[in-house]
């Protein structure tokens, strides 16, 4: 009798365990449920709310179901503030076959307003078009349209121009967590830097082939000109030999009017004698 009141104890612990594991994995089962089901992230007070449970057992729960999706096709994706069941990325080209999600492109005027708003925001359209420099009416509205960007109030300086800001599509489209989770400036400044030196390298023997070019073509078109120049030197000899022989023939002509006025005058003189 002494060994079973021992052991009841033991068993009733042993009991109460399992129920609390059943319990554990009921719940977990109840949030996969209604991760499957949001057609949005949920934030973690609104799923501890609907399996009512409180904030640290939400969190414990959530780390599980994360844990056990580590080798699985699904993920536990923490986006715009929420949770949210997602595919993995490495499988996207398999799923895409069965479903094509709904595609849409930006222009380099788009992706430039968008990257100044997600870095400046809240920002003003005449903020906007400072940094780029030109007129961003287009590419702000298309932003909006795709519900990337919305109004985000109005700015206290005169004339109240309204205020952007990005959306929660737009962390949910590129799978932000936050808007903290940008990368930095720093290190796409040392990405763009690299890409300047590249690009100047490029430029560099680019200028060395147009200046080799162009010097070719010049070189081409100077042996142009001297040889046009021979030419026109071989003209004007030319026309100095025709005014030679121009300048020939006239005193040819003098030396024969001359002697026509020698005989004219003998002539005359013949008549006077007799």
């Amino acid at each position: 009798m002494a060994e079973e009141c021992e052991a009841g104890p033991e068993h009733g612990e042993a009991e109460e365990a399992f129920f609390s594991e059943a319990e554990r994995l009921r719940k977990l089962a109840a949030l996969e449920a209604v991760l499957f089901m949001a057609a949005e992230p949920l934030e973690a007070r609104e799923l501890a709310d609907i399996l009512e449970v409180s904030a640290a057992e939400f969190d414990n729960l959530a780390h599980d179901l994360e844990r056990q999706y580590e080798y699985r096709g699904l993920q536990l994706s923490r986006i715009a503030g929420g949770y949210q069941v997602t595919t993995r990325p490495e499988y996207g080209h398999i799923v895409a076959r069965l479903h094509k999600p709904e595609r849409f492109r930006l222009s380099r005027a788009g992706l430039e307003t968008l990257a100044i708003v997600a870095y400046k925001q809240p920002v003003t359209r005449p903020e906007i078009e400072a940094i780029r420099g030109v007129n961003s009416d287009s590419p702000l509205d298309t932003l909006v349209q795709y519900e990337l960007v919305c109004e985000a109030g109005r700015k206290e300086t005169p004339g109240r121009p309204v205020l952007y800001r990005t959306t929660d599509n737009f962390l949910g489209h590129f799978g932000l967590n936050s808007i903290e989770d940008l990368p930095g400036l720093e290190s796409i400044a040392v990405d763009v830097g690299e890409q300047e030196v590249g690009s100047r390298e490029q430029d560099g023997e680019r200028r060395e082939g147009e200046e080799a070019e162009g010097g070719i073509e010049e070189a081409k078109r100077r042996g142009g000109e001297e040889a046009e120049g021979g030419e026109q030197v071989g003209i004007r000899d030319s026309g100095l030999g025709v005014r030679e022989e121009e300048v020939g023939r006239r005193e040819e002509d003098g030396q024969e009017e001359a002697g026509d006025g020698t005989e004219e005058g003998t002539e005359a003189g013949e008549g006077s004698g007799e």
